[in-house]
């Protein structure tokens, strides 16, 4: 399980989008409860940020903006850990969509900066 967590990044970080999705999947199934109680919430958050940035490079950005938001909605947040991986995230947004139009629905904080 701990292995699958780092190669996940490993993944991610070298823009490996199948292995680092599907890895992610893992850790997330790993990290919850039979009754849905999620473990972990630190892994958990930086699980979901990964298939952010696996859609944002596919096209999706709505998915890609729903999943970076879902993984910041947790009460427990190591703001360091959080940043270093979320920064592929933005690379990615600011690169593929700094054009979009920001939807005015969405918090401020989850508008890529233009």
């Amino acid at each position: 399980m701990e292995f699958d967590y780092y190669a996940m990044d490993c993944y991610r970080t070298v823009g490996a989008n199948s292995m680092a999705g599907h890895l992610a999947e893992e850790v997330i199934e790993a990290n919850t409860d039979f009754d849905g109680r999620e473990r972990a919430p630190m892994r958990m958050a930086e699980a979901r940020i990964t298939p952010g940035v696996v859609r944002a490079r596919e096209g999706d950005l709505e998915g890609a903006v729903s999943l970076g938001m879902r993984a910041l909605e947790g009460d427990r947040k190591s703001l360091p850990s959080l940043l270093v991986v979320s920064r592929d995230l933005t690379k990615v947004l600011n690169n593929r969509y700094s054009g979009e139009t920001q939807d005015p629905g969405l918090p401020r904080s989850a508008h890529v900066p233009g």
